[in-house]
């Protein structure tokens, strides 16, 4: 499984490790992955998610997993966050339609 966030696609990042005689060599930052359920209120279902942190304070901050959704671009989210942005969008078109 890899180290990317699926609600941001925020991945590893490369870098130098440089000592104290200035020798430079290469590493990697990987980012902080936390498993997570989050709520769709619209769908009234609860997915779970690998986000990084990062990524779970910026769906705090616009109001939790449905406006996140709406708002973030497809080639940013993964697969299965692309399904649920899917499902929410029928569900946003049949409850205005009401």
């Amino acid at each position: 499984m890899s180290r990317i966030c699926e609600l941001t696609g925020k991945g590893r990042q490369v870098g130098n490790n440089v000592s104290h005689a200035n020798n430079k060599t290469k590493r990697v930052f990987l980012p902080n992955l936390q498993n997570v359920t989050l709520i769709s209120e619209k769908l009234d279902r609860s997915f779970k998610f690998r986000v990084s942190t990062h990524g779970l304070r910026s769906v705090e901050h616009n109001g939790g997993l449905d406006n996140w959704l709406l708002k973030t671009s497809d080639d940013k989210l993964s697969a299965r966050a692309q399904k649920v942005k899917r499902e929410l969008k029928k569900a946003v078109a049949s409850s205005e339609a009401a």
